[in-house]
């Protein structure tokens, strides 16, 4: 079991149980981290959530603790068949993925999507990667 990554038409696979998806808020310019993990049924579960400081639109819900710099709570978010990300291309459009060991790769196509057709980024549980993109 892992999680299955499509973008752009292309599909990766990673044989990871657990994973922190990182990226930067395109106006703060703040760090934000969620960590998932596959559950029961083959979905996804968010089980925390940081972001380092606070400001425009991102005030820290209630329950957050400030540990080191970093609001961390636990969203109330049912578990998830699918995760899915605007790839929204550029510098402030990326998207990270680390999986054990601190091991942290880039994902998406890194490029505005030029049509309705683009489904962004889609992460699932998944056995092996697909021939073709959920």
């Amino acid at each position: 079991m892992g999680i299955c990554i499509a973008s752009g038409g292309v599909v990766a696979y990673l044989a990871v149980s657990s994973f922190t998806l990182q990226w930067m808020h395109t106006v703060e310019h703040s760090a934000w981290e969620e960590d998932w993990r596959i559950a029961t049924g083959n979905r996804l579960e968010l089980v925390e959530a940081r972001v380092k400081g606070s400001g425009a639109g991102m005030e820290p819900p209630d329950g957050a603790r400030l540990e080191s710099g970093w609001w961390r709570y636990r969203p109330n978010l049912r578990s998830l068949d699918t995760v899915r990300l605007a790839d929204l291309g550029g510098a402030a459009g990326r998207w990270r993925v680390c999986t054990g060991g601190g091991a942290c790769q880039e994902i998406g196509s890194g490029r505005a999507p030029t049509d309705d057709r683009h489904d962004g980024i889609v992460i699932t549980a998944c056995d092996e990667a697909p021939t073709a993109v959920p």
